[in-house]
């Protein structure tokens, strides 16, 4: 592949440098049909607080963004550290990835899987143009209570988890009101 600067980017490298950035997992789902449908998903953000939206990037060709595209809805599933198996389930090529997956309807009626540490449920507000993938603005209608499970994380190709004894409360946490309304260039969710 060819950056702007004709310089040639070896895609290969290209999935490595950006596996060194450490994600976490979602499962973003909808109701197709009557169906449920989902899909593994790294590349998912929180965007902004007023208003309230996230954004989600499915490649162009996913049959799963199909049904949430003609849905007008989804729910982002944050999952637990226990969850590698559903996680792998979703990332495959499973026909019936909900076999087996116990959920229920968020209220806007996407599947909200069972034993996940957090669930946003959503209404697709834009989709823009991400080369090879959409990039999805998703509006915030509700929300689940916080857990206290660890999340599921992926780094250099594989799960992985946090110790909490070595985390580092974030700079804000204790005035997390004063964050929110600070107004610089630096802020981050």
């Amino acid at each position: 592949m060819a950056s702007e600067t004709g310089a040639t980017i070896d895609p290969r490298q290209f999935r490595t440098v950006l596996g060194q950035f450490c994600t976490g997992v979602t499962i973003i789902t909808t109701v197709d049909d009557g169906e449920p449908v989902g899909f593994a998903c790294q590349s998912f953000a929180a965007l902004s607080l007023d208003p309230p939206l996230v954004l989600f990037c499915p490649t162009k060709a996913s049959r799963s963004w199909a049904a949430i595209e003609r849905s007008g809805r989804f729910c982002v599933n944050v999952l637990a550290e226990e969850q590698q198996e559903v996680c792998a389930r979703f990332g495959s090529r499973e026909p019936d990835k909900f076999g087996g997956i116990s959920w229920e309807a968020s209220p806007l009626g996407s599947p909200i899987i069972d034993r996940s540490l957090a669930h946003i449920d959503c209404t697709v507000e834009t989709v823009h143009d991400g080369g090879d993938h959409f990039v999805v603005f998703g509006r915030v209608h509700s929300m689940s209570e916080i857990k206290t499970e660890r999340p599921l994380l992926f780094y250099r190709g594989q799960y992985t988890g946090i110790e909490p004894d070595k985390t580092v409360p974030a700079p804000w946490r204790d005035d997390l009101e004063a964050f929110l309304t600070a107004t610089t260039e630096d802020t981050w969710l």
